[in-house]
């Protein structure tokens, strides 16, 4: 038996056979172009098939994974278009006269390689996209077609690394597990596996060969580990761990469609996050009571330019309708940081996570912002929908916010558009807006607190650095003060308080978070029985000390 280590993706536990995917080796090698124009015109050929086939890709990954999971594939599109890309390879051909292949392949590796040296973790992500769409124009100019990751059994898919394209291609009855020598929790092909509810290990520094290729593997994505040809003790405890997990995952289902009430009585709403229209299901599916975060961002994030009002208010529409009264709070565009939009045409920054962002894009651009209000205020007319603002720092920004929505609902009436009663609230998710809650508790009807950004403010570490992991502690003494204080002045003026970022799925801390009062959890849709389970469990005392 041998044991390999890594990162876990997505918990799970997986047992079968192994299949190592190694990607074909591209022996790309440079010849002289006599015909320069011609293999201009290959080149030109071949991103049209690559588009084609990005095309098909984004709509078998809109049925699998939703809106948000295949907006990737657009990205792709995009960079397969950009002007700086294609320029270096039309350049390299005219100017070196070399065939159009070796073209493709130099300046892949020459931006892979720039966007990998970047400091920010999400722009080095972007350094396999790169790859993956070079590696598809240059599988096109070699005359390959199709898949080339054909399953005949269910396997435990063992690979180097797997690109979006590769992953949304594959067949997943015939997927048992994913596990990748590189790759980060970050990264497309993660979260693309989340969503399909596939275990995943990352950074396992396991051979791909055929010392492992179709033997017997169990991945225990509980521990972050893969066994190969293991011995009947692990495979007893593991298939023992694996029949309790199906067990616990049966009971909660039998907690749809109770209440989410304590032992004492108290009850607390809890809502779920979700991207996309695409992700309604899962919400309705997992018995939520309403969503408590739609990332409006990814309409935008999706588009090859500003969505209008009428493309927004159908989606908002749709998700309102669909949820049949229950409660809908559409976070407003929150872009910049890591989610850059290319049209938005905004300028590079230092430090963009400190930068121009979210609300502040939003009243610097007006046009922008009143487009996306009277498509969501328009969409209030067919549910329960609720507005709230992204990372608000001062009562100034939240006057100027009501000033432009007064406008908004005044020309609404004046057009004889209805609407509907729309809640307003701010998140909390900047340690200015924290200390000052009490003010602000006097200017909205709820507080949402998003502590992915909280704690990577108030405790100065960039969440997604994997070297500061240990110190960007989420139950960090400061944050739980925070996170009270909030709650406290919330109710002081009489309006409610939600958690709607990832701390809120913390069962260690549900106790806790009741106990300072908070009314409202918003997690993922999969895990909103076992924060109901916590809750029915949970008898309250003394509030956090």
């Amino acid at each position: 038996m041998q044991i390999y280590e890594g990162k876990t993706a997505f918990r799970g536990i997986a047992e079968g056979k192994i299949k190592v995917y190694r990607k074909d080796q591209q022996q790309i090698k440079r010849e002289h172009a006599e015909n320069t124009q011609e293999e201009l015109l290959r080149f030109e050929r071949a991103k049209g098939e690559a588009l084609r086939q990005l095309t098909g890709l984004y709509e078998k990954a809109l049925k699998e994974v939703g809106e948000a999971n295949a907006a990737i594939f657009e990205v792709h599109q995009m960079m397969l278009e950009d002007p700086d890309y294609v320029e270096s390879i039309t350049n390299m051909i005219r100017t070196q006269k070399v065939n159009a292949a070796y073209a493709v392949a130099s300046t892949g590796d020459n931006f892979s390689q720039m966007f990998s040296m970047m400091e920010d973790d999400y722009m080095r992500e972007r350094a396999a996209d790169i790859r993956d769409i070079s590696e598809r124009l240059v599988g096109i100019l070699a005359g390959r077609t199709g898949s080339q990751m054909e399953l005949t059994e269910p396997v435990i898919l063992v690979a180097d690394d797997l690109a979006p394209s590769e992953t949304v291609q594959l067949d997943k009855d015939k997927v048992l597990a994913f596990v990748t020598v590189h790759g980060s929790s970050n990264s497309h092909t993660a979260i693309l596996a989340r969503t399909m509810n596939i275990p995943a290990l990352f950074r396992v520094n396991i051979p791909l060969d055929d010392t492992v290729d179709g033997k017997e593997g169990i991945v225990d994505g509980y521990h972050g580990r893969i066994y190969l040809e293991p011995e009947p003790r692990v495979r007893e405890e593991l298939e023992a761990r694996q029949a309790e997990e199906r067990r616990k995952q049966e009971l909660l289902w039998q907690l749809k469609g109770k209440e989410n009430v304590t032992l004492d009585g108290r009850r607390i709403e809890i809502y779920a996050n979700i991207g996309s229209f695409g992700d309604v299901a899962a919400v309705l599916q997992n018995d939520a009571g309403g969503i408590g975060l739609f990332r409006s961002e990814f309409l935008y994030l999706e588009s090859e330019d500003y969505p209008s009002e009428e493309e927004q208010f159908q989606v908002y529409k749709k998700v309102a309708e669909s949820m049949a009264g229950r409660k809908v709070i559409i976070r407003t565009l929150d872009i910049g940081a890591d989610k850059q939009v290319g049209y938005f045409q905004m300028e590079p920054e230092e430090n963009p996570a400190l930068g121009y962002r979210a609300i502040r894009i939003c009243l610097d651009r007006p046009e922008i912002f009143k487009t996306q209000l009277r498509a969501i205020y328009r969409a209030s007319a067919y549910g329960t929908v609720s507005i709230m603002y992204p990372m608000i720092i001062s009562v100034e920004e939240v006057d100027r916010i009501a000033e432009i929505v007064g406008e908004v609902q005044e020309e609404l009436k004046q057009q004889q558009i209805p609407f509907g009663d729309v809640e307003q609230g701010i998140m909390i998710e900047t340690p200015a807006a924290a200390l000052i809650s009490d003010l602000l508790a006097k200017k909205v009807d709820f507080f949402s607190i998003g502590t992915n950004d909280l704690v990577q403010y108030t405790l100065a570490s960039d969440r997604q650095n994997p070297k500061l992991e240990q110190i960007c502690d989420p139950h960090h003494p400061a944050i739980l003060r925070l996170i009270r204080l909030i709650a406290d002045n919330a109710h002081r003026e009489g309006i409610w308080v939600g958690i709607c970022g990832e701390l809120g799925a913390d069962l260690t801390l549900t106790e806790t978070f009741l106990n300072m009062g908070i009314d409202e959890l918003s997690v993922s849709p999969g895990l909103v029985l076992s924060v109901r389970k916590k809750v029915r469990e949970t008898k309250l005392g003394e509030k956090y000390n």
